[in-house]
């Protein structure tokens, strides 16, 4: 279950509908766009840039954060510092600098716990649905299921993947 393949790996997904947690990210960014007449997750950056508390990496146009509603230690969120609907939309300069900052945020993994350290990510972005979808933000989820150790490791799991998070350690002192 979850990142227990020892070798880098990948996946692509595609689907005709958008699963819960892109739907949920969807109607949230929606709803706040509405009110608000900016992206959310721009805005975030916004915030998160001047408070700079729960900020991990950061290069030129890229910014990754421990973000305050996480649900797991060492949960981060890479996020572009413009507004950016799909990773196909960014530029020469902001590629090269997202290899830096994935270097970046990796090898701060690895040297938590001095190992090659496992996750899952994911990438967020506008959906392909014909739609005005200004609201939304390109955004990287990282979820690495270490949790005090190179040794202890926790996969979301049963309870968990259907009802909600549990936790055993507290996210704010570990990010």
């Amino acid at each position: 279950m979850g990142c227990s393949n020892p070798h880098p790996h990948g996946q692509v997904w595609a689907n005709s509908f958008l699963p819960n947690e892109a739907e949920r990210e969807d109607r949230l960014q929606k709803a706040y766009f509405a009110e608000q007449r900016s992206p959310m997750l721009v805005d975030y950056v916004q915030r998160e840039l001047a408070d700079g508390s729960r900020t991990v990496v950061e290069t030129e146009h890229w910014l990754a954060v421990v973000p305050y509603w996480a649900a797991w230690p060492f949960e981060t969120l890479l996020l572009p510092k413009t507004h950016v609907l799909r990773i196909t939309d960014l530029s020469d300069e902001q590629r090269d600098s997202l290899a830096l900052a994935l270097k970046k945020l990796t090898s701060r993994y690895d040297n938590l716990f001095q190992c090659s350290f496992p996750y899952s990510m994911g990438w967020h972005g506008a959906p392909f649905n014909g739609e005005e979808n200004a609201h939304w933000q390109l955004h990287a989820h990282f979820y690495p299921p270490l949790l005090r150790s190179a040794t202890v490791r926790k996969f979301m799991v049963g309870y968990e993947m259907l009802a909600e998070t549990q936790r055993g350690f507290n996210r704010r002192t570990s990010g």
